[in-house]
């Protein structure tokens, strides 16, 4: 058992708690204890006690547990991400696969399209546009030689600006209040839509996704030395790359539909987790949905309580975390894109 993950996974379990009781309104972490366990229990609450155990139970419980899954899901697959593409400057956002899915997000809730689908028709959308963007980058960036990273960052960074033009499209022929408000939550991010419903489905992919990639935890230890290593070893790259860019986008997708686009998460974390673990994926997979979990619970703490009862959007605490990394990366080491 690694003691990392053991004292992590009881330090976001800390955490979670923590920032349940914390708001606009305290509550102390007793009481949110006794909340939670009569919630979960049919224990008896007093009358006087209504509003705050709705408050714990209905409101904040839900949307900060949603925090850890995103949190824990966005690390992961920018860890797979960085992998496959043999470059430490990407993730989601980067490769606009976030954008995509928020794009699909957008049309979803704006035109009402995948309407079949019912309650999963915005989390249809979001993983389609991932899925749609994951092709179109993948198929842009493929040239005679194959794909490279670095053809596969600078396609995904215009497709990223592409995406967000499109939803100022939406803006533009729909000039309505409500489809100003979609694609401001779908390019910032929050969590201030989380709801008991939408938590189980993104949860469950998110978890499927962090098992599947830790099994393939030492094909992606071959794949960061090049296309040509993991074939001397029986690997197929762009088979395996495919297979993978699939599952980071339906993972993805699963996450922009509940919290939006929420960027340099992917990006910062698993620098972080390499910092405390070296470069093996098996340790890096292991490690980073925890880190990721409590960096997410923190970050959608402070943006609920720094300006309440104001809530500042996800991707502006991010990106004030995430631009200075970026920056450190590429000074740090003489970092060549583009990777091997």
């Amino acid at each position: 058992m690694n003691i990392g993950a053991v004292v992590l996974a009881l330090f976001l379990m800390a955490s979670i708690l923590v920032a349940i009781g914390l708001g606009s309104a305290v509550i102390y972490p007793q009481d949110t204890v006794r909340y939670i366990w009569a919630a979960l229990t049919g224990g008896q609450i007093s009358a006087d006690e209504i509003t705050r155990y709705q408050i714990i139970w209905q409101i904040r419980t839900p949307r900060v547990l949603l925090a850890a899954v995103v949190g824990a899901g966005l690390s992961v697959v920018g860890v797979a991400i960085q992998a496959l593409v043999r470059n430490a400057l990407a993730d989601p956002f980067i490769l606009g696969v976030s954008s995509g899915a928020s794009v699909g997000a957008v049309l979803v809730n704006t035109f009402g399209t995948l309407g079949f689908l019912g309650i999963y028709a915005v989390s249809g959308g979001a993983f389609v546009g991932a899925l749609v963007a994951t092709i179109l980058v993948y198929g842009v960036a493929y040239g005679r030689t194959g794909v490279t990273p670095l053809r596969l960052v600078l396609t995904g960074v215009a497709l990223s600006l592409g995406f967000q033009a499109a939803m100022s499209l939406v803006i533009y022929y729909v000039p309505t209040s409500e489809a100003t408000s979609a694609v401001l939550f779908w390019t910032m991010g929050s969590f201030g839509a989380a709801t008991w419903g939408s938590l189980p489905i993104s949860a469950l992919i998110v978890l499927i996704g962090i098992v599947t990639l830790h099994r393939t935890s030492r094909a992606l230890d071959i794949m960061t030395f090049g296309d040509e290593a993991a074939a001397s070893l029986g690997f197929d790259a762009n088979s395996l790359r495919r297979w993978l860019f699939v599952l980071t986008a339906l993972m993805t997708g699963a996450m922009v539909a509940v919290s939006g686009a929420v960027g340099f998460v992917g990006l910062v974390v698993p620098h972080i987790v390499r910092i405390l673990t070296g470069a093996s994926h098996a340790r890096v997979l292991l490690i980073a949905p925890f880190v990721g979990g409590i960096f997410m619970v923190l970050v959608d703490l402070v943006s609920r309580t720094l300006v309440a009862p104001r809530e500042l959007p996800l991707g502006v605490i991010t990106a004030l975390v995430g631009v200075p990394v970026f920056i450190a990366l590429m000074r740090r080491n003489n970092y060549a894109f583009g990777g091997h």
